[in-house]
């Protein structure tokens, strides 16, 4: 496809005129229905599925139930573990969390070997609290927190462990551990120490444990064991609940990459290539979107930026009608509002912006905002969309689907 030369700000204009849109109600009806989805998710599904676009949910039907996957939507976008999240997806994620445990999952968890092994921590309410390593270490996206369950050895134990990089070592606390009932662990903290990877030795972790007496005790009760042994749900003494996996989903490594904000191309280049992948239809893109990362946008002007939509929020209507908002300052908002239709039959689209505002305060005035960009869909579902607008990688979270 011919391109004019870059416009200012370092975005390119298309030379020929944008193509007619396709009805995405149209399209819509053609779609076929999709499998059985709990009534909460089946307005958003049937948007992402029935259209055919790929979907993380769907892959991994055979190792979650639905009630499960609701959970993992919900907690998608959450950073720090529970550190940043929104009333509305707090409320979420309970209500999943509540759903679970009401459903039983494996009875008697403790005496079941599915407890055992490796256990990644994706959330935890009250953060700020209980725990030492909560306290230090749980709200910082860039280290990975595990809890490890050894319960039919010699020397029972819990051990929850910090990682804070590859390069760098971790950190383990260790707990003697006894099962009091089927669903109950009684614990003691005994042990801790660093392992760094540029000292031939440990480093002892700073609380005496054994002069701390019932402080260093605790129970931690699972209230939630999946079937197949993916999924696990725990309340602690402290009146913490946490949601652990054990093997985390490709979207909470990219969104972990994300937050941390190391490697994030690397990251999403593999997961895209791990996806199948499907033609997209504009249906799918209805909704209100968060940009969470895009790739270099330094030396463009803001009107660009903020008719590119490489900022802040993006609603997109079901007539294809487009609002982007950018928020550089305190009391400064730039809006631009424009039109996304289908080009073609793949999954490219044309975005074309008409006029645009900036406010201040109270005060509105006009904004050239005027432009066509080219933009491409690399993946999306009913939580994730990655896309490629001219030569810029963006990643944008779905926040509501109208």
């Amino acid at each position: 496809m011919a391109t004019a030369p870059a416009a200012p700000g370092g975005l390119m204009h298309l030379r020929p005129p944008p193509p007619r849109c396709v009805s995405p109600r149209a399209s819509a009806s053609r779609a076929p229905r999709i499998w059985g989805t709990p009534p909460r998710l089946r307005l958003r599904r049937r948007r992402a599925l029935a259209l055919g676009a790929p979907s993380v949910a769907s892959a991994e039907a055979e190792a979650y139930t639905e009630p499960e996957l609701v959970l993992l939507e919900a907690l998608l976008g959450v950073q720090g573990r529970g550190r940043a999240v929104a009333p509305r997806q707090l409320q979420e994620v309970e209500s999943a969390v509540q759903a679970l445990e009401a459903l039983g999952g494996v009875p008697d968890p403790t005496s079941s070997s599915l407890i055992e092994g490796s256990w990644q921590l994706i959330f935890t309410t009250r953060p700020g609290t209980a725990s030492p390593i909560q306290r230090t270490f749980v709200g910082v996206d860039s280290f990975r927190i595990f809890q490890e369950v050894y319960l039919r050895t010699d020397d029972p134990r819990v051990v929850n462990v910090v990682k804070f990089s590859e390069s760098v070592g971790d950190l383990k606390v260790e707990a003697e551990a006894t099962i009091k009932d089927g669903k109950r662990i009684l614990f003691r903290f005994d042990r801790a120490a660093f392992t760094f990877k540029f000292l031939p030795f440990k480093v002892p972790y700073p609380v005496p444990f054994r002069l701390l007496g019932d402080e260093a005790k605790g129970w931690l009760d699972t209230t939630y064991l999946s079937h197949t042994g993916n999924i696990r749900i725990s309340r602690g003494n402290k009146g913490t609940t946490f949601v652990l996996q054990k093997s985390a989903d490709p979207r909470q490594i990219l969104l972990s990459a994300i937050s941390a904000r190391t490697g994030v191309e690397e990251v999403i280049n593999d997961f895209i290539s791990s996806q199948n992948g499907t033609k997209t239809d504009l249906s799918i893109l209805v909704g209100e979107w968060q940009l969470l990362w895009s790739s270099q946008t330094e030396g463009e002007s803001w009107s660009s930026v903020a008719s590119a939509g490489l900022k802040d929020f993006q609603i997109i209507k079901e007539d294809g009608k487009l609002k982007n908002s950018a928020s550089p300052f305190p009391s400064l908002t730039l809006n631009a509002t424009g039109n996304i239709c289908k080009k073609g039959s793949g999954n490219t689209f044309t975005v074309s912006m008409k006029e645009g505002a900036v406010q201040v305060g109270g005060l509105q005035f006009p904004l050239d905002a005027q432009g066509e960009f080219v933009m491409e869909i690399l993946y999306i579902d009913n939580k994730i969309r990655i896309s490629r607008l001219n030569q810029h990688m963006l990643v944008h979270l779905r926040i509501a689907n109208t």
